[in-house]
């Protein structure tokens, strides 16, 4: 009897598999093919999070078993599908991918694509975000409820000045505080909002947070990381997969279900898309109806208390 053959590539969402049995995530046996339907299955919920932004991506062409890189331009790579855009940086102009449908998800998949971060402006309007980021990343000797007391303390900073928040998984043991935003503020000014508002923090209780980025001495805090806000700096996508053990992947959740019994490892590419068949609602639906404002006073109020 001869021995039946695995096909050499299958189709997902009208894009071309390779490789569709080549295994990604060794300790869990998850394929290529996978990841490729992983992203067509929550392309749509994931899709307002990506279009329009620039991209950086992380590559992992045999996946966990292999080397991985950053790729952030991409002027002689990528397939047609993906949009390309030229970007002013300090010293030359770079060019960088851009996804706009379904289609551009499960081509990054098809390239070896294992996280995708994004820029926190789009292509139209770079020099101008529309949202500002907190990524709040623990200790190594931090516990999840202490990382879930920090992401309750940044929105009750925030709502104080008069800003509401989104709250989501990293995929590892932090999370990410997010404002949608108005097109208003420029980089510089975004960077300065969102360090004054975690210095603030960090000086309300310097045992257990921190804005120093070395790690040496911060294994009980948490590190509550503006940085993300810079111009070119990028974080990772609500849904993306990350290139870590496990196919973990960024999930955008309520405040009401970040608690201490929250299990963050429980969002994976294997669960997320029944999660997401099930529930009504999404967690963030408001966050699209909310691109606030922020004010004059509250950055005065921010620059005062943390200068």
């Amino acid at each position: 009897m001869t021995a039946r053959r695995s096909p050499a590539t299958s189709d997902v969402a009208g894009v071309t598999i390779s490789h569709p049995d080549r295994i990604v995530y060794p300790c869990s046996g998850l394929t290529k093919l996978d990841v490729a339907r992983y992203y067509a299955a929550v392309g749509e919920w994931m899709l307002p999070h990506v279009e329009g932004r620039p991209l950086t991506l992380v590559h992992c062409p045999q996946g966990l078993a292999g080397p991985c890189a950053y790729l952030r331009h991409s002027k002689v790579w990528g397939p047609k599908v993906l949009r390309r855009v030229e970007i002013q940086e300090k010293t030359k102009v770079g060019t960088y991918l851009v996804a706009d449908d379904v289609e551009g998800l499960v081509t990054l998949a098809q390239m070896g694509v294992l996280e995708i971060h994004t820029w926190n402006s789009t292509a139209t309007d770079v020099e101008r975000p529309n949202r500002i980021i907190w990524d709040l990343d623990p200790g190594p000797n931090v516990t999840w409820p202490q990382t879930v007391e920090a992401a309750r303390t940044v929105r009750d900073a925030l709502q104080a000045l008069g800003l509401e928040s989104w709250v989501k998984t990293t995929g590892g043991r932090g999370v990410h505080v997010v404002v949608p935003i108005a097109r208003h503020l420029d980089w510089s000014e975004c960077l300065a909002f969102s360090r004054g508002v975690a210095e603030v923090i960090t000086r309300s209780a310097p045992d257990r947070y921190t804005t120093t980025f070395a790690k040496a001495g911060r294994e009980s805090r948490i590190l509550i990381d503006y940085l993300r806000n810079n111009r070119t700096n990028t974080s990772v996508v609500a849904y993306s997969t990350r290139a870590r053990p496990g196919g973990a992947v960024s999930m955008p959740v309520r405040w009401s279900e970040l608690t201490a019994r929250l299990r963050p490892d429980a969002f994976t590419m294997m669960s997320v898309p029944a999660r997401l068949s099930r529930r009504g609602s999404n967690p963030w639906e408001e966050y699209w109806k909310r691109p606030q404002r922020v004010s004059a006073a509250a950055r005065r109020a921010v620059l005062r208390r943390s200068g």
